[in-house]
């Protein structure tokens, strides 16, 4: 639990359980802040493409870390530092980051930044999707960047924000970002022509989560799932019975468990129907560095080829 103590002249007092540390309030730190833009992102996808463009003229900080899920999180004494000290915060936004009773808007609130000055969200550019599930259906879904088009618009963003606030270093922005979104649309071409030897009736993509919609329809195949976000009650009795029927009335020889939930509610969905659990695929985080899928583009190349390799098994 996040809460404010009070504000001396240079410096924020907060408590958070039973420790009091402090951080330097917004105009303390824009008088001591070195000539590095300093930047936070809500998670290692957002990290990587900060990194991406901003190369060596930025730093970057990663609240949530890889292979954690970023819908419910409890910021730590670190993050609140860092956030404090950003010149600025971008966030995935459509509702990715309001578990844990908005544990995001508390952050940003305690450590003095304001939306659109220092807060950016990085799916402004972004058409949203909406939840299907009952009572659900004005929630927007945030996992928009699983489809790479609205990546590209998430690089849209942070590279104007990036070259707004460092004007110096503008032209090495535009340059990378521009680069880099030529890779990432050559890779988007490719995934929507990818998909088309796959059979329709083995057009199905069975997750634990719901969150490759924006992908499915991207790529033209269907999504199924046992919940819908993983905000919400997972693996119930009624889910299952759902996710089955969806599985018996396809053709679908494969399913997919994401690498930052549980896999025991697939293992179940796999003992009940007989079919493999082909791989592991990436949605909310990437896989830690060194290894395959560290970087956004890899992450979903990655997604690309288990998915098509999985739905093309006998």
């Amino acid at each position: 639990m996040l809460k404010k103590l009070g504000l001396t002249a240079g410096a924020l007092a907060i408590a958070i359980g039973g420790t009091v540390w402090f951080v330097q309030n917004r105009d303390a730190q824009t008088a001591t802040a070195s000539g590095e833009l300093r930047v936070v992102t809500t998670n290692s996808i957002l990290e990587d493409m900060v990194e991406q463009v901003g190369g060596d003229d930025v730093s970057v900080y990663s609240i949530v870390k890889r292979g954690t899920d970023p819908h419910e999180y409890e910021p730590k004494t670190a993050d609140i530092t860092a956030t404090t000290e950003a010149n600025v915060i971008f966030h995935n936004g459509l509702n990715l980051e309001t578990g844990g009773n908005g544990w995001f808007s508390k952050l940003t609130k305690t450590a003095n930044k304001r939306d659109n000055q220092e807060v950016f969200s990085a799916s402004r550019l972004v058409e949203p999707l909406f939840l299907t599930s009952k009572g659900k259906e004005d929630e927007m879904d945030p996992h928009a960047w699983l489809d790479l088009n609205n990546g590209i618009k998430y690089v849209e963003t942070i590279t104007n924000v990036l070259k707004d606030k460092d004007p110096e270093h503008a032209q090495a922005f535009q340059k990378r970002s521009d680069a880099y979104i030529a890779k990432l649309r050559a890779l988007h071409n490719e995934a929507k022509d990818k998909f088309a030897d796959v059979p329709v009736e083995k057009r199905l993509l069975v997750t634990s989560e719901g969150a490759f919609k924006y992908f499915s329809k991207a790529y033209g195949i269907q999504p199924a799932f046992i919940w819908e976000i993983n905000t919400e009650s997972q693996g119930n009795p009624e889910q299952m019975k759902q996710v089955l029927a969806k599985i018996a009335a396809s053709n679908v020889k494969s399913l997919f468990v994401e690498s930052s939930v549980s896999p025991k509610s697939m293992e179940k969905v796999s003992k009940e129907t007989g079919l493999p659990i082909y791989e592991k695929i990436y949605t909310d985080s990437l896989a830690k560095k060194g290894t395959t899928g560290d970087t956004y583009y890899d992450m979903v190349k990655w997604n690309i080829d288990k998915i098509h390799a999985g739905m093309l098994v006998d």
